[in-house]
């Protein structure tokens, strides 16, 4: 079985393309911001551990963290954001990890797919088999981002400038989608380079 990384620039496409895959290959797919998400659900490690460090201010009426009330706790003290993403990437890192071992006792899962905009900086790269860099021309990302998500020019911009340079994500990665054009030519692109793997309608 194969552990691969998918990653890329906010706006290239990795989870239309993960959802292609997942529909046509033996594979399970994690998405990490998911997996973040399970990770801080109440009795876990993850979730005490945050609401010793941010306090009770945080939680929702229903005992759960809430995410904007815990953004706005980090907003008020920037340097929170490093204590709350080393309790929180360890965790998903683990999570991932026991879905891997799990995944590879399956008799079905010829593929396992993390994605995450962060893989490379998190140092997923030395876990893969493979790195996938999901690739799409600035223009094109930008203009998905507003007809899709309504973002503004500058929310775009201070996004894009917050992520990997297209130069770092190439160097550091296997295998490069280039998702610009159509999507029935991306989805050539992924055929081709899964043509050992079980197919399925």
């Amino acid at each position: 079985m194969r552990f691969i990384g998918i990653t890329g620039g906010v706006g290239a496409g990795k989870s239309k393309i993960l959802g292609f895959i997942k529909s046509h290959y033996k594979c399970e797919v994690y998405l990490a911001d998911e997996a973040a998400h399970l990770v801080k659900l109440p009795g876990t490690a993850c979730y005490r551990e945050l609401v010793e460090l941010l306090g009770t201010d945080i939680l929702a009426a229903d005992g759960q963290i809430d995410r904007a009330a815990m953004a706005e706790r980090i907003f008020r003290d920037p340097g929170l954001l490093q204590q709350v993403n080393d309790i929180v990437h360890p965790a998903v890192r683990t999570f991932l990890l026991q879905r891997y071992e799990e995944a590879k006792g399956k008799e079905d899962v010829e593929l396992f797919f993390v994605e995450a905009a962060l893989l490379i900086e998190c140092g997923y790269g030395p876990l893969v088999d493979e790195m996938w860099y999901v690739h799409a021309d600035e223009a094109v990302r930008r203009a998905r981002l507003a007809d899709a998500r309504g973002y503004s020019e500058d929310r775009i911009s201070r996004i894009m400038g917050q992520q990997l340079s297209e130069e770092a994500f190439r160097r550091d990665s296997d295998f490069v989608i280039d998702n610009s054009g159509s999507f029935e030519e991306t989805c050539r692109q992924i055929e081709k380079k899964l043509e050992a793997f079980t197919w399925q309608e």
